[in-house]
């Protein structure tokens, strides 16, 4: 199964970087302009049971979450969408009282069974840093402005 590891440091207490998160405009702020994502539907925030019904250009992104300990960790899993699984753990730990250190850890398989995966994970897992280099500056810009 690939996996897809990246940290941030962020200036700005656990608490605060956690609540931006738990926005209802986060996602939307989270997602880079291309390709375009459009929110469906969501219910729940992101405690355990949420959905979130999302449109990727053409694609359907149906999301549950199925974990959630404040300012700690929320887990989305990917119910329906591209992926054959994905799982996203956001993790958040307070390196000082100024300071938090969020861990996206993306676990997830290829359509096509095991060969495809072998052949394509790290190709799949390259083609998320972009994105997430986007997410992570956009989290830094939210938390950390004045």
């Amino acid at each position: 199964m690939p996996v897809f590891v990246r940290q941030l440091l962020v200036r700005a207490p656990v608490a605060q970087v956690f609540a931006f998160h738990e926005r209802e405009d986060a996602l939307p702020r989270l997602s880079p302009p291309f390709p375009p994502l459009r929110v469906v539907s969501r219910d729940g925030g992101i405690r355990p049971g949420a959905r979130v019904d999302l449109r990727i250009g053409p694609i359907r992104w149906l999301a549950l979450h199925t974990a959630y300990e404040p300012n700690r960790l929320f887990v989305d899993e990917q119910l329906e969408g591209p992926f054959a699984s994905w799982v996203h753990r956001h993790e958040f730990e307070a390196v000082d009282a100024r300071t938090t250190r969020l861990t996206d850890h993306v676990t997830f398989t290829l359509p096509g069974g095991p060969i495809v995966n072998a052949l394509f994970g790290r190709l799949v897992a390259l083609s998320l840093v972009p994105m997430f280099r986007f997410r992570h500056a956009a989290t830094k810009a939210a938390c950390e402005a004045p």
